[in-house]
């Protein structure tokens, strides 16, 4: 398959399950909003590392809100519940409670739960109030700047982590370009976050390593400087690869984020430097869910 140029590899992106929450933060102004949201979804890129996968998903306007602030709508995923309801009180904790003038909210219902203010409550130290409001349970915590309202627990969805594509290109900027694009059109799709920074990924991995205790390493086969000493999968002309890692509520969601972002780096084309789109697998051994290239963009 040949789109403008660029060959749509026959691959597919292997990705595996998750438990997620949505979060709705606000605040007096979208940039106390979008603050506390980004600091709240620092260090996120990775469970391997990070414990958790985390990221903004979309501003959402002040009518939209609880409170009838501006907000930002957050994801963040985990392994099992058990490590969701471990990382999100204290995520709230530390980066949403601090954070000038913001409130948090839950931005689903249903499933298991994981606690907001059932939590941080006591941070309130016994002044703390609680307060039903159109049937959900509010708290209201003191601070020095005034209070911190929040739900007091979130509900939880089932999700997929690790949808991902790789764009192959002729230059490191043509790449990075290519990915900036991809980016852009990736996040206007709702239900899903691209954990990464920036959205982009320059360090690629595989499972395991040559070294005892490490899960990951390099991805050696798409290194450009190792395409004389190792099984290569790069054409002779391709000189930069980056990738960009997909997480999402549903796989339709993913599958909807991979083709915009797909869509977007055919645009530009082979002229713009781009060789070809590949996805990243495991001979089909990490997870079920399985994104195929030429299907989604059939």
């Amino acid at each position: 398959m040949i789109l403008n140029g660029v060959e749509i590899r026959d691959s597919f992106a292997e990705a595996f399950p998750m438990v997620g929450t949505r979060l709705i933060i606000t605040a007096d102004t979208p940039r106390w909003a979008m603050t506390a949201a980004k600091t709240m979804t620092g260090f996120a890129t990775s469970v391997i590392g990070c414990g958790c996968e985390a990221g903004v998903e979309r501003v959402v306007p002040a009518e939209e809100t609880p409170d009838g602030r501006p907000g930002v709508a957050v994801l963040i995923f985990a392994m099992d519940i058990k490590g969701l309801k471990s990382v999100v009180p204290l995520r709230i904790g530390q980066c949403v409670l601090t954070s000038p003038t913001s409130a948090c909210f839950a931005g689903m219902t249903g499933g298991d739960t994981v606690s907001i203010g059932k939590a941080l409550r006591y941070f309130g130290d016994g002044w703390q109030i609680a307060k039903n409001v159109d049937g959900r349970r509010i708290w209201r915590i003191p601070v020095m700047e005034g209070e911190f309202v929040c739900d007091h627990e979130s509900g939880t969805t089932s999700g997929v982590g690790g949808g991902n594509i790789l764009i192959l290109a002729t230059s490191r900027g043509e790449a990075l370009a290519a990915a900036e694009a991809a980016v852009d059109a990736m996040e206007k799709v709702e239900g899903c976050i691209l954990p990464f920074p920036g959205g982009v990924v320059r360090s690629g991995s595989k499972v395991g390593s040559k070294y005892k205790g490490m899960f990951a390493s390099t991805n050696n086969f798409y290194c450009p400087t190792l395409r004389a000493q190792t099984q290569t999968q790069l054409p002779p002309e391709v000189a930069s690869v980056m990738e960009i890692v997909i997480d999402g509520v549903s796989p339709e969601a993913v599958s909807a984020c991979t083709r915009a972002g797909i869509e977007a780096v055919v645009a530009l084309g082979r002229a713009k430097g781009v060789v070809a789109i590949d996805a990243g697998n495991y001979g089909g051994n990490l997870g079920p869910f399985h994104f195929k290239l030429r299907e989604i963009m059939a």
